[in-house]
């Protein structure tokens, strides 16, 4: 028997840097255990530049990362989601297409790096990618295969809460 495989996607309305960071961060974290994409409502088309720099400098695979439509997820081809994360503030109060599988959602929102300029910018991306890769790393932690829904709702809704959150996450979804 081989254990399941959790699809995860991250959303964000320009899918450039926050989805991004997270879908990278997941991937490797998630060890195989958890597949991991981006999609954002309005995509920019593009990955921000600093995003791709911070991951390679961390050590994190960038081959393949593309700015993309959450359409494509919405399909009925697509990857069955298992979770679905809001990572920014604007895509958490957009009308979300209707997902095959009906996944279990939670918003993560931070601060868009991508809106500092100059100087502090790379800081700003390291600081959005340490609180990504904490939330995820809680996410982790949880025995999905045991854990009931409700349960679940209450950590994803935790875990939204924490550290650098912006002032809508954690709330219900």
């Amino acid at each position: 028997m081989t254990d399941k495989i959790y699809n995860v996607l991250f959303l964000c309305t320009g899918n450039s840097a926050r989805s991004i960071l997270a879908e990278a961060v997941m991937n490797k974290l998630g060890e195989g255990r958890f597949r991991a994409f981006s999609a954002g409502s309005q995509p920019k088309g593009e990955v921000h530049p600093m995003a791709l720099s911070v991951l390679q400098n961390m050590g994190f695979d960038t081959s393949g990362m593309r700015s993309k439509s959450w359409t494509e997820f919405a399909q009925a081809d697509a990857p069955r989601l298992d979770f679905i994360f809001t990572v920014c503030d604007n895509a958490a109060g957009e009308t979300c297409p209707v997902w095959p599988g009906k996944p279990m959602t939670a918003h993560w929102g931070i601060e868009d790096p991508a809106s500092v300029e100059g100087d502090e910018q790379r800081a700003a991306f390291l600081q959005a990618l340490r609180y990504l890769q904490n939330r995820i790393s809680l996410f982790l932690t949880l025995p999905h295969p045991s854990i009931d829904e409700m349960a679940m709702r209450q950590k994803l809704k935790e875990i939204g809460a924490a550290e650098g959150a912006t002032p809508q996450s954690g709330a219900t979804q």
